[in-house]
């Protein structure tokens, strides 16, 4: 029976490092918006909420989120590309930490910790664009190693 258990734990374990996918994450489905996201890093997956997705564009709405993180954050920068029909359209990077550059409560965090946020975000955008489109994300440290990737699925319906 001991033998069999491990054969099974063995099997299981081999499967987990075969699959180099993470599964598709809702983050919202409301009538005429869907925002969903997967993570790009084969290595780890995270996990992202929000309160309420008809304010994401609009108003303050509440987000949640949490990772392990893998690599230590002295610096961090942020990349983003807008992808329609196979596309980049737009293109967004910044520096989030760095010296003199701590934008956010989790800059200098290292290998190991816990990195979690849940609060208030405003995008600073009146409307997302209709249409059906392709946002990724990707944050890499000092050493340019991914920090966390993310690639984010928008369906909007809505006609502003």
């Amino acid at each position: 029976m001991k033998t069999s258990n491990a054969l099974l734990f063995i099997l299981v374990l081999l499967y987990i490092n075969a699959s180099t996918q993470w599964p598709t994450h809702t983050v919202c489905k409301e009538d005429n918006l869907e925002i969903y996201y997967k993570s790009c890093d084969p290595q780890q997956d995270f996990a992202l909420s929000i309160d309420h997705c008809p304010d994401i564009a609009t108003h303050t709405f509440n987000i949640r989120a949490a990772a392990v993180l893998r690599h230590s954050i002295k610096e961090l920068y942020v990349k983003m590309n807008m992808i329609v029909n196979g596309r980049t359209v737009l293109t967004y990077s910044e520096t989030l930490c760095g010296p003199g550059h701590s934008k956010l409560i989790f800059c200098g965090k290292k290998k190991g910790e816990h990195l979690s946020y849940e609060g208030p975000v405003t995008l600073g955008i009146k409307e997302i664009p209709q249409g059906d489109y392709t946002i990724s994300a990707k944050l890499t440290n000092q050493d340019h190693v991914i920090v966390a990737c993310a690639d984010f699925t928008v369906k909007n319906y809505l006609d502003y």
